[in-house]
């Protein structure tokens, strides 16, 4: 399948509806799949009192509070609309990250997505992850700071709320509904598993692309990468290995202020990590071990045929010194070689001439 590549604007329109509006334009123009926002309300999703990250405080005002920099960065209900016609116009899928309940409600039920995006920091959030199976809608479940143990534990959720038993929502339910057929079912047919690095940038150190494999092993489900690493090299790594998903935030300029511009890419880059991938995805090719149509031309020039290695006369055996291998391939191919060993020859034979 090819790779869906989404491009994650995030919260990098910097609560400007122009920048939003360019943002996709620039997805676009990059051959993106998918541009992402994020979806929440900053009273739903942090307390007062909750510290920011360390990068936060590195790229935003360090006496501002968590909750105050989120306020500025809430996409209101209004402009989903908009950026929804935008995308649709473009011929990108809008896509976004609901952070708590209620804007999980609103981009199921107001705006009709068909695939919801799970951050890293909500694989431990089961009454979210609830709702988001229970809304049938495709997920796409990225995996950063998690064990193998937690990634499992979330898709025993949403195996849950996809299949709807009606039994009492808890671990023990969860777990019965992940290991039944109809679970399993539902989660290869609607869950992506990104793996991810939840640092911003992350170093390429920690990318630990191998992971995927780890993944796809565990669950026997399509994967693919979150990557929050500097530049492209590591989404078109993964890419080659075989990734279905790549998301990365991207910026019109990593020199604005606010929280994940200085993690993204900018357009040019975008560009050229798209096309990166893109090449990558044909060289994949179909894994069969053949002559491929453009080198069929070169065999004959390429390889070599049986010649005599001087005059020859009929009747006389070949061997070492009268016969051996040249190019054009065109003749008998030297793999026969031995076959022609003590045999006679069938006529006179020139320096250079082919059997």
């Amino acid at each position: 399948m090819p790779v869906t590549i989404i491009a994650e604007a995030g919260v990098n329109h910097n609560g400007e509806v122009e920048m939003a509006r360019r943002l996709i334009d620039v997805a676009a123009e990059a051959g993106a799949d998918a541009v992402k926002f994020q979806t929440f309300k900053a009273d739903l999703l942090a307390t007062a009192a909750a510290p920011k990250a360390d990068y936060q405080n590195a790229t935003t005002e360090s006496a501002e509070s968590q909750l105050a920099m989120l306020k500025r960065l809430e996409l209101p209900a209004a402009w989903h609309h908009e950026l929804v016609e935008r995308c649709r116009d473009k011929g990108l899928e809008f896509l976004s990250t609901p952070f708590d309940r209620q804007s999980l409600g609103f981009l199921t039920d107001d705006l009709d997505l068909k695939t919801l995006k799970m951050a890293s920091g909500e694989i431990t959030n089961g009454p979210l992850l609830l709702q988001a199976g229970q809304s049938g809608r495709n997920i796409i479940l990225s995996t950063g700071m998690s064990t193998l143990q937690e990634v499992e534990d979330a898709l025993a959720i949403l195996a849950f709320g996809f299949i709807g038993p009606g039994s009492k929502p808890g671990r023990q339910a969860f777990r019965a509904a992940f290991a039944s057929a109809d679970g399993r079912a539902a989660l290869l047919e609607k869950v992506v598993i990104l793996h991810c690095t939840t640092e911003y940038p992350s170093p390429a150190g920690d990318a630990n692309l191998a992971a995927m494999a780890t993944l796809r092993k565990a669950f026997g489900m399509p994967v693919g990468l979150s990557d929050h690493t500097e530049g492209i090299a590591v989404p078109i790594a993964a890419a080659a290995l075989g990734a279905q998903v790549i998301e990365k935030h991207f910026t019109l300029d990593r020199a604005l202020p606010g929280p994940d511009h200085k993690a993204s890419v900018e357009p040019g880059e975008l560009t050229a990590m798209i096309a990166g991938i893109r090449a990558v995805e044909a060289a994949l090719g179909d894994g069969i071990k053949g002559p491929r149509p453009s080198e069929m031309k070169n065999m004959d020039i390429a390889r070599k045929s049986l010649v005599a290695l001087r005059p020859v006369r009929a009747g006389e055996p070949f061997d070492a010194d009268n016969l051996g291998a040249k190019r054009p391939g065109s003749g008998v191919s030297p793999m026969d070689y031995w076959d022609w060993l003590d045999q006679p020859a069938p006529r006179d034979l020139a320096t250079d001439e082919a059997l």
